[in-house]
């Protein structure tokens, strides 16, 4: 089973649409596939019907961004509904103040010689209510600024840096809750992305169960091969099934292209399991 369980679309902040996005993961050889946006299910029809139509499997999918001891962190949702009433509600709750937040992002960008990077980013945008990082991101590629998207948040947008502006995301309790609401499984995305404590990392995985959470990413194309194994031990540690999953945005973006991740751990249980 080639299973590519996270990835992103024009409907978030992906560079291609739904469709084409299915088309890449078909010819990548992926046979299970899930669209995961940020915070939002607009693609999912298009995906679906797209991924039947080429012969994979598919799974609905979020990603919802949440707010846990200050620090951003993304759960996935698979299997879910996504025409659920309460997941479309918390869904635009979260989704509210991502424009006033990219507006002070790009006033601080200006303070630090960057100026316009509000409007540049627009350019990559296909819906303004999903303006992200991501897309200041590439607009600071294009203009010469960094290097490259991931020069970008290590310079100036990730947690903590220069450019970074906070922002309130839903609460995990709320996002795991919505999932569920849904039909859904929730996963934690890239475990190996946030800076946590292992104190605080002990303390998130133990509330996730506590919601009724039972999955981790292990084998991502946002983890080092060294965190594949260090996420394979999380996951066998506490219990967790296992998701694989590309993160796939665009090409050059990622260290992984789509179909190209390496297997699980033989000993690991796959969460997509459940659905086969």
């Amino acid at each position: 089973m080639n299973a590519d369980l996270h990835c992103h679309s024009t409907i978030s902040d992906g560079q291609f649409s739904p469709a084409d996005v299915a088309r890449r993961a078909q010819a990548g050889g992926v046979t299970l596939w899930a669209l995961t946006d940020h915070d939002e299910v607009g693609g999912q029809l298009e995906a679906r019907r797209t991924a039947e139509e080429l012969g994979m499997a598919y799974l609905s999918g979020v990603e919802i961004s949440v707010t846990w001891a200050s620090r951003t962190v993304h759960i996935v949702g698979l299997g879910i509904d996504p025409a659920n009433p309460a997941l479309i509600d918390g869904l635009a709750r979260t989704r509210d103040g991502r424009a006033a937040r990219a507006e002070a992002i790009g006033e601080q960008l200006a303070t630090l010689g960057i100026p316009n990077a509000y409007e540049g980013a627009l350019k990559y945008v296909s819906n303004p209510d999903m303006i992200s990082r991501t897309h200041f991101a590439r607009f600071m590629v294009e203009s010469g600024h960094c290097s490259s998207t991931q020069d970008v948040f290590n310079r100036y947008l990730g947690d903590g840096k220069p450019g970074f502006i906070a922002h309130r995301w839903a609460k995990l309790a709320d996002a795991v809750g919505w999932i569920q609401q849904a039909g859904g499984e929730a996963i934690v995305a890239h475990p190996g992305r946030y800076a946590y404590s292992p104190v605080e990392f002990d303390a998130f995985f133990a509330e996730f169960i506590d919601l009724g959470g039972k999955a981790i990413e292990v084998v991502t194309g946002s983890h080092t091969p060294d965190q594949y194994r260090e996420y394979a031990d999380v996951a066998r540690r506490f219990g967790f099934e296992a998701s694989r999953g590309s993160d796939f945005h665009a090409p050059g973006e990622g260290r992984i292209e789509l179909g190209t991740l390496p297997p699980l751990p033989s000993d690991l249980k796959p969460v997509w399991e459940r659905w086969l």
